[in-house]
Formats: C-alpha cells, structure tokens, sequence
C-alpha cells in the first residue's frame, strides 16, 4: 500500500446530525433519474419513446430506489435538435403523447412518492415558434424582432457550439444569433416580453404539478452588452478566468438576476420545489453564484464529470467542489453521465487523461469496454459516497456503453451534420434502452421499430438479465441507493482519511469509501467489513485496481 498522507487539515466537511438529515429538504441529498423521452419506453410502436411508456415503467424507478425523475424535453417542436428547439412551451409534442399524458404521468409518479422534474429550454426557441415567425414576418426594427437578438449585419465572429458560424443571415439582410443550430434562434433577455413570458411558463407547470425544472443552458440566457469577438474555441466549460478572460455569451453576472426572480416565484408553491442549473462553468466558485440562497437550489458540476481518472484529479475537485459550495450553504451536484456526453461506461475506457470527446465513432480510438465498465462502477460507487445530490442517466444503471458504431446515415444530432461529421455528436448515447433481451427492440416497444438502432450486443445489458442477478451493474446500483438512503451519505460529513497517488479514502457519516487507482492491492483499514464493493476484493480483502468499496 502507498504511504499514506495524513488528512487535509483544509479539507471541506458538510456535516449534519441524523435529526437534521431527516429534516434536510429533499433536494439536497436526493438521488435524480434522468429520462430521455424519446429512448426510455416507446408504447405505441412507433419507435420513439413517449410519456404513457414512461409512465407504465415508473416501477423501475421504484425498484432502483431513486427519489425523482428529471424529463428532457417532451414540448411541441420539429425535432431539430431532440425536442431542445420549442415551439410551444405549454403543451406536448404528439410524437410523446399529450397534456393528460403528462398529467398522468405527474398523478402516478406522485402515487409512488418519485419527484418529476421538467426541462425548460429559456436561452432559445425553435424557429418555428410563433414568436420567431412573427420576428421574421415583422422586419428589421419591428417590436417582434426585439425578442431575439437580431442585427443590421454580421457583428462578430462567434461560432455554434454545434459547429459553424453563431449567426444566419435572413432574407431581408438582418443577422440572428444561434449559440447553438440555425433552427434555435436566441432570445433577448433584456426584452421584458420575454421575462414576464418565461414567468408564466413555469406558472403553468408547476400549477400542473411539477416539482421543478432543470434549467437548459442557464449560464447563457444574458450576453455581453458589446457583442465582443472571442478568440477562443466555442466551448460550454471553458476554463478559468486565470486562464482567458471569461467569454461573452457565457456566464454574465446579469444572468443571476432573472434566477432571483424565478426564485421568488417558485418559493410561493408549496412542496419543496427546485431549479436546477445546467451552467457549464468554472471555476467551483463561479459555478456556486448559481446557488446562493435565492436562486437555483442545484447546479451540475460538470467540472466533476470532466475529471480525469486519478486520485489526485478526483480529490483536487472534490475538494474544490464542497468547499465551493458550502460558502453558499447548497450541495454539491454529482454527475456522470447525460444525453449529451459520451457514456461513463464507455469514456472510462479511454487512456487516463484523454479529453472527453464529442461523441466516438469506428473510426475513432476506440475505449476498452471492460476496462471503461470497471471503472464506470468504481466511479459510480465513489460519487454516491459523497455528500450532496447525485444525477443518474438512463441506463446506466444497466452498465451501457457508448453506440460505438451509429452508422452515419442514421445519425440525427445537429452537430454531426454543422461539423461535417468531424464531431460525431451524441447519438451514441442516446440510443433507446433494453429491457428484455429477447422481445422485439429488446422491450423499448412492441415492435422492432427504434429511432436510432439498437447494438446486439445489448441484448446483455437488458434489466431482465441482471435483475436478481448478483454481482450485476443494476443491483449494484440498487445496493448503493439502498445503502445510501440508510446511511445518510447525502446529507452526511465528508473527511479525508487516505490521499495519495494511487488511493483516496474519506469517511462520509458511518461509512468509509475507498478508491484504489493504482496497480497494488489496498488493505482496508484492520477493523472496518466490507459492505459493497464495485468489483470483488481479491483472495486476502484487499481492494484491487479501479475498484471503490464502501466498509463500516
């Protein structure tokens, strides 16, 4: 075993009584879901997913012992960008069902003690929305065109996150500002109009009964008042101030304002209702403004799952993430995976420090699957042990790789087609789950049809091939969460126990969590029993390579 350091006397401790953690508000400790609508459970055949298929699988929620589900985007659109481009912010899109089926969905959720959370998209609208009709119809300097950010000409040199150019040219000469495809035009958030219509819109949903609403793209909605030339790659996390000067359309400190407001709104409703900020933003500090007590509740660190796999990695953003946010008194927000990056399982699996791709395709370097899979679970063990919220992504609960090999006629996202190709996008990781390996489409509908294909090798990461099944990923998975909630680790107090180069150790509340990176053996501590390990402890007890174990 490596020597081992003494704890950091700096190291940051959120800690909590068993009374207060009983107490604490939901938010802070709960373990969230999500699901990808058009990929979870198609009910009517049609190979996209929809809200009565969510609704008849709720049950594995329940099983897997999560505390609430957060639902991408199921609002009317054209699909240019996976429902992220919406045309109208109060109703559901037909391909997903309709507004009783979301009601219904609320009413038995609610029926099963799960939390539902829904995306609002507030930085763009699809072109297609009445009110970017309405812009175009009106012509320059007309009070439609207001709403978005229109210009007499071309007036920098931004690019699209997607690829390409930020700005397209209409008919009548103006320019509009996309961050992100030509069909997802940017609102004006300096226009009154459009504040008092997105305090409405969360008026309607949480009067239908939403306990929240995870906030696309939050650190984007307000852009630098000159409009100024960036000289840098468009990026969604892009460094530290230190590094380059913080980017004009991210992260403007006026953007805290607007959440002030939504705040004051939300905290009229009873129930414990939250925001949730989707901010690509470093560092931890700036990120934490987003959670000050009277804006949003949770903010993804994103910082967290960019990490590279290594101790010393691991705990210079554990560390920078808790003391960040216990100056603003929230919790942290773990996460992994989601429908935009490529699959834990999968990303894992690539050479340590390999930055995160924008997607993988066969003629890419290819990660190691059982490689990616063991340290995927390791990983997974690691950040449940932690103080705060946790996000899981569809499937991964399953141990689901990346789609490795999505040919490219089938390919939907917008940045494979605004990139050439270079940037395989993230259909990869949106791939419609399975959960029976033998039915039809492997279970995610009654028939074959599915909106991007399947790979055979699926058939062995369906639910009913490891549920029951010891030693799988899904009952690991469920024996976290289990043992989680028991302990009280979400509002539990972190303390650094063992930092070196190849081991973190940290007791969180009773339980002692850790994580070996190194190629030696590690004993646990004489006393401690084992109570879940990611992968099994060699012949003597000792934790191998890329395995965490959590003891008592």
């Amino acid at each position: 075993m490596p020597e081992q350091k003494a704890p950091h006397e700096d190291a940051p401790l959120r800690s909590s009584s068993p009374r207060e953690a009983r107490s604490a508000p939901w938010w802070r400790h709960a373990v969230i879901y999500q699901v990808y609508p058009r990929s979870w459970a198609d009910s009517d055949g049609d190979g996209v997913g929809d809200l009565p298929g969510i609704t008849a699988r709720l049950d594995h929620l329940v099983e897997l012992g999560v505390d609430a589900l957060w639902l991408s985007p199921f609002y009317p659109s054209p699909q240019a960008d996976a429902g992220y481009d919406v045309s109208d912010y109060r109703d559901v899109d037909p391909v997903f069902g309709r507004l009783e089926d979301a009601d219904k969905l609320l009413a038995a959720a609610r029926e099963r003690g799960l939390r539902v959370i829904v995306d609002l998209v507030p930085n763009h609208t699809s072109s297609e929305h009445p009110w970017f009709r309405a812009a175009l119809a009106a012509g320059p300097g007309s009070p439609e065109r207001a709403r978005y950010i229109f210009r007499p000409e071309k007036p920098n040199n931004w690019e699209s996150t997607f690829g390409g150019p930020a700005w397209t040219q209409v008919p009548d000469g103006e320019w509009y500002l996309h961050l992100f495809d030509a069909a997802q035009p940017d609102l004006n958030w300096d226009h009154p109009e459009v504040r008092a219509e997105f305090l409405d819109i969360l008026r309607f949903w949480l009067d239908r009964g939403v306990d929240g609403f995870r906030v696309d793209v939050a650190h984007g909605l307000v852009k630098q008042a000159d409009l100024a030339d960036w000289h840098y790659p468009a990026e969604l996390l892009t460094g530290t101030e230190a590094e380059r000067p913080r980017p004009p359309m991210w992260d403007q400190d006026a953007v805290h304002e607007i959440y002030r407001d939504w705040r004051r709104l939300i905290d009229e409703y009873q129930g414990e209702r939250v925001l949730v900020a989707e901010a690509w933003v470093q560092p931890a500090e700036r990120l934490a403004a987003y959670v000050r007590p009277d804006e949003m509740h949770q903010a993804f660190n994103f910082e967290y799952l960019e990490a590279s796999w290594s101790a010393d990695a691991q705990y210079a953003v554990i560390t920078r993430s808790l003391a960040a946010s216990a100056a603003v008194d929230a919790p942290t927000t773990w996460v992994l995976s989601n429908h935009d990056v490529v699959r834990h399982a999968s990303r894992l699996g690539l050479p340590v420090g390999t930055p995160r791709p924008s997607g993988i395709g066969p003629d890419d370097p290819q990660p190691d699957p059982v490689l990616g899979l063991r340290r995927a679970r390791a990983a997974t063990l690691l950040m449940l042990g932690l103080p705060g919220s946790a996000y899981l992504y569809q499937g991964e609960e399953l141990g689901l790789p990346e789609h490795l090999a999505v040919p490219d006629e089938a390919r939907q996202d917008p940045m494979f087609r605004r990139t050439g190709g270079k940037a395989k996008g993230r259909d990869g990781c949106r791939v419609p789950i399975p959960w029976e390996a033998d039915a039809p489409s492997y279970g995610f509908g009654p028939t074959d049809a599915s909106w991007l294909p399947q790979p055979p090798s699926w058939a062995e990461y369906a639910v009913d091939r490891q549920r029951g099944v010891p030693g799988s990923t899904y009952e690991l998975y469920r024996a976290a969460l289990r043992l989680r909630a028991q302990h009280t680790l979400g509002t539990g107090s972190l303390s650094w126990e063992t930092t070196s180069e190849d081991l973190l150790a940290f007791r969180n509340s009773d339980v002692y969590v850790l994580t070996n990176f190194g190629p030696e053996p590690a004993p646990l501590p004489t006393g401690l029993t084992p109570l879940l390990s990611s992968s099994p402890l060699d012949e003597a007890g000792r934790v191998p390579q890329d395995v965490t174990v959590w003891a008592v």
